[in-house]
């Protein structure tokens, strides 16, 4: 029999990913989708023909529980979440229903459904926000310095909550910032190269971005996919911070993305107020030495790489959308 597996947040840079991965392992995949006026599907575009969508949402219990009811599966990997920092600021309670609470109602629907479904939780280093160590372990403390860090916080908490209460097989995966050609543009990664690319082809001139000196432990969105299936394949559940253990400017981003394109950047780049952030994180560098030991991952693909290889994609794509 082949193993079932949900994936909520399957549209997304990660659950997309994710559910590549598993159909290669064999496995029958099902994803959570909002319906919504206006269908996203491009990032499993080229997969949907091997995957079963439900129709559900993180803020609505009933859903969740039937998505459960219907899919059956062996494994749950709660990937949904407003993701992203900047709108936590501006929607505070939504990113705290959603991104917090939502891990509550999935939880207790797998409770309610078959306690004994294995359950991965998408963590992350903005729960680490303010640092109080250099680099982040599974055991350094929280200091969110966000809404959505604060929802992330509550998610992690609560996953530990019930698999300690409940003795249920219950993970999380304390992600550092992991990224791809498949990234929103709203991230600043994507919103780098996808300028980068576009100043190249001549279809804009510059690129305004907020704090250059800012520095990110950046990794490839594929490579920590498999770390959140290993996680739910050992003896026992654990939570583990998975991460390059490297850190890069947002300069040195801009940097690798013009000389990909054979730019030099100081020619476009132009520092504005609007994109700083109200509080900035400290230095996040993640401590990815028990993912290595008891997990057996490592990543496979540089920083380097990773950029070039969304530049890369941003130009094929820019190209094909403009007929150039």
């Amino acid at each position: 029999m082949a193993k079932k597996a949900l994936i909520t947040g399957i549209t997304g840079q990660d659950g997309s990913y994710l559910a590549e991965f598993l159909l290669s392992q064999g496995y029958e995949v099902f994803g959570l989708v909002r319906r919504t006026s206006t269908v996203k599907y491009e990032r499993i575009q080229h997969i949907q023909d091997d995957i079963t969508l439900l129709q559900g949402d993180m803020s609505d219990q009933t859903s969740l529980t039937s998505a459960i009811k219907v899919a059956q599966p062996d494994e749950v990997y709660n990937l949904a979440a407003q993701s992203f920092v900047q709108t936590s600021w501006g929607q505070p309670v939504f990113t705290g229903d959603v991104t917090a609470l939502g891990v509550t109602r999935i939880l207790d629907a797998i409770r309610a459904v078959n306690p004994d479904i294995r359950f991965y939780q998408a963590s992350s280093s903005e729960m680490f926000g303010k640092v109080q160590e250099v680099p982040q372990k599974e055991t350094t403390p929280f200091y969110p310095r966000s809404p959505y860090g604060v929802a992330k916080v509550y998610g992690h908490w609560i996953t530990v909550n019930y698999r300690e209460s409940y003795n249920m097989y219950a993970c999380s995966g304390i992600l550092f910032n992991h990224e791809s050609p498949r990234r929103g543009l709203e991230f600043v990664t994507r919103k780098v190269t996808h300028h980068a690319a576009k100043i190249k082809l001549g279809l804009t001139h510059e690129l305004r971005l907020g704090n250059l000196d800012a520095q990110r432990d950046w990794g490839f969105a594929g490579d920590y996919v498999r770390a959140m299936w290993l996680m739910l394949q050992q003896d026992a559940p654990d939570d583990y911070v998975i991460a390059t253990n490297q850190t890069h400017t947002v300069q040195k981003l801009v940097e690798i993305a013009f000389e990909t394109v054979g730019l030099n950047w100081k020619n476009y780049v132009v520092q504005d107020e609007r994109f700083m952030r109200p509080a900035e994180v400290d230095l996040l560098i993640g401590d990815p030495s028990k993912a290595g030991q008891k997990l057996g991952w490592e990543p496979q693909v540089t920083f380097e790489q990773l950029v070039q290889m969304m530049v890369e994609s941003d130009l094929k794509q820019l190209k094909e959308e403009h007929r150039l």
